[in-house]
């Protein structure tokens, strides 16, 4: 076992208990009071705070864009390092550990809580918003040319592939490595123990993990809005149900009650079934569309999708001197925020199913399995659409109505376009659920010093926040509500990212202490 980064330090021993839960001080308070700040804030001032939201989120893109595109890189470059250097027989848990979950089961938890929101939302979305250019082209690709779809499908995958990935792999790995194997408080303060030592239970770990938890819920938020929009979109669609911010509000309102029922039942009785049951609605929605979708077979599309992406990954990587500046600060560096904003979350909740694997079993799993299938339902889903508005099939032949119902055009050209419509109402709100319950642990988990056993009541306080906080950035952002979401997660993201280069240090001297005890021992 890593002795060396052993600390004294006992989980829970900064917590106090108040009003019959279990809260770490400061942090608890400190990221309590400035979301109910936020909120109540954005309640009376929409106006003045979309307009701070706005201006935030245009200097930030501006500033940084190139330390986040050459930041996401290096930690790509680091993980797929991790796999081949000594350190990757390191086992999570020590050497007898083994894998509590199934793989199918680690596999389902880890990919609905990451991303199954935002696949829905995008799968149809992002490709046909860069085909038609309507906010500019990736690498500047004429747009409505045939280089355009096969562009669009290679920066959407781009993306939402490895370099994501990457961002809540090194997190998550250095989470549960901290907390597994040196027996510390599973938080992100632990990751930086090998630098600041019995300081990280000091003010600085206070204000890592506070700064998490900020991050955290406002990724979250930005998933919980989309999801909220298009859940809504498809309601309209199949009953006529009024779109608008009342409609989400109540959307969010319901999937948050849903989703503190199954916070109350934990992490097996809750996350891992609705996870389970959502993989199988997923796919049983993607092979319907396979078989009766576009003529291009799935082989294709998934060849197609996948040369395209590898072929461009370089020149999508490049920051320097391209002519698609405002496409790539619009797009890449929001999704690098938006990911960054989520790995605290994602890292966490990963980390605490991952116990018994080794370090290369971790890393090529939350790498490969995830981009792999995020390759077949891009493809499936974004060819689908790209070939209705190619061939002038359907409502895309005149382009989208909106980013929320460009999925649910996709479907209504294809048979029993109710039914499956109605899954893919079914499927968000699912994706929902297991991202604000999943957020919820995590974040109760952070603000309980690192307890998993803490009060269900601080589980219901952070799922009730979650829903409060996408509420009030869709209300704050009026017509522009999607700007809004996404501005509050570039604001946290951006200089969440530094936190994540040290975390890359932080680990590996871990992992080097621990490789060389076990060849001691």
């Amino acid at each position: 076992m890593a002795t060396k980064y052993r600390s004294d330090y006992t989980i829970g021993e900064d917590n106090i208990q108040v009003m019959g839960m279990d809260i770490h001080n400061p942090v608890f308070f400190v990221s309590a009071s400035f979301i109910v700040a936020f909120v109540l804030f954005t309640i009376q001032f929409p106006v003045e705070t979309n307009q701070a939201l706005a201006a935030g989120r245009s200097w930030c893109l501006a500033t940084f864009d190139s330390f986040m595109m050459m930041s996401v890189s290096a930690i790509l470059l680091f993980c797929l390092a991790l796999t081949v250097l000594p350190v990757s027989r390191v086992r999570l848990g020590g050497v007898d550990a083994r894998p509590e979950f199934s793989r199918l089961s680690w596999f389902s938890m880890l990919f609905a809580a990451g991303m199954g929101i935002g696949l829905m939302f995008w799968g149809v979305a992002e490709p046909m918003t860069y085909f038609t250019g309507i906010s500019g082209t990736p690498l500047g690709v004429q747009p409505g040319t045939p280089e355009a779809a096969e562009m669009a499908m290679a920066a959407t995958l781009y993306h939402w592939g490895l370099h994501a990935w990457a961002i809540y792999a090194v997190i998550a790995l250095a989470l549960a490595f901290f907390s597994y194997n040196c027996k510390l408080p599973l938080t992100l303060r632990s990751a930086f123990y090998p630098l600041l030592g019995e300081r990280c239970w000091g003010w600085q770990g206070h204000a890592i993990d506070t700064f998490a938890v900020l991050a955290t819920i406002f990724g979250l938020a930005t998933s919980l809005g989309l999801g909220a929009s298009q859940v809504n979109a498809g309601l309209t669609m199949l009953f006529g149900v009024e779109e608008g911010l009342n409609t989400k509000v109540a959307i969010i309102i319901f999937v948050t009650f849903i989703a503190t029922l199954s916070v109350v039942r934990g992490l097996d009785g809750g996350v891992k079934i609705l996870s389970n049951f959502n993989m199988l609605l997923a796919l049983a929605l993607l092979v319907f569309i396979i078989l009766v979708g576009s003529s291009v077979s799935v082989v294709d599309a998934v060849a197609s999708t996948a040369g395209n992406y590898l072929g461009n990954i370089v020149p999508l990587s490049n920051w320097a001197g391209r002519e698609d500046e405002q496409w790539m600060q619009d797009w890449t560096v929001f999704y690098w925020a938006w990911w960054v904003s989520w790995s605290p979350f994602v890292g966490l909740f990963i980390a605490r199913v991952s116990k018994g694997r080794t370090v290369r079993e971790f890393i090529i799993a939350v790498l490969l399995v995830p981009t792999l299938v995020t390759l077949v339902w891009m493809s499936v889903f974004g060819m689908n659409g790209l070939h209705q508005a190619q061939n002038e099939i359907g409502s895309l032949a005149d382009g989208m109505i909106s980013m929320s119902l460009a999925t649910f055009q996709m479907l209504e050209a294809l048979p029993y376009s109710g039914l499956t419509t109605l899954v893919g109402v079914v499927l968000v709100l699912v994706f929902f659920i297991t991202s604000s319950d999943s957020g919820s642990l995590v974040i109760d988990g952070i603000t309980a010093g690192g307890k998993h056993d803490a009060p269900v009541s601080q589980r219901i306080f952070w799922a009730t926040m979650e829903g409060l906080l996408a509420a009030a950035l869709l209300y704050g952002g009026g017509k522009q509500a999607l700007s809004a979401l996404q501005a509050g997660t570039v604001i946290a993201g951006i200089p969440f990212t530094l936190i994540l280069l040290l975390v890359c240090v932080s680990l590996y001297k871990g992992l080097s202490a621990n490789l060389h005890e076990l060849r001691v021992s």
